[in-house]
């Protein structure tokens, strides 16, 4: 059974991840996480346009989802 004083994990995440977008569309690329996040977008789409079932799009957001979760929870 879990302790409900004990946040939950994936509402925590969410709600975090929520606040790192707008405050990097707000401060655009001041903000510290914006350029890892593009870094890892491009990489993404890269390896998608390269990989045979995987397309770019797909990529591109897999790689910046993965960069921005890698800044939430190193």
């Amino acid at each position: 059974m879990s302790d409900p004083n004990e946040p939950r994990r994936g509402e925590d995440l969410i709600a975090d991840a929520t606040a790192e977008i707008k405050a990097m569309a707000k401060e655009g690329a001041a903000h510290p996480s914006t350029k890892p996040v593009v870094v890892g977008a491009a990489i993404g789409a890269v390896a998608g346009g390269l990989l045979p079932v995987v397309t770019w799009p797909l990529g591109l957001i897999a790689g910046a989802g993965f960069m921005l979760y890698k800044r939430l929870r190193p």
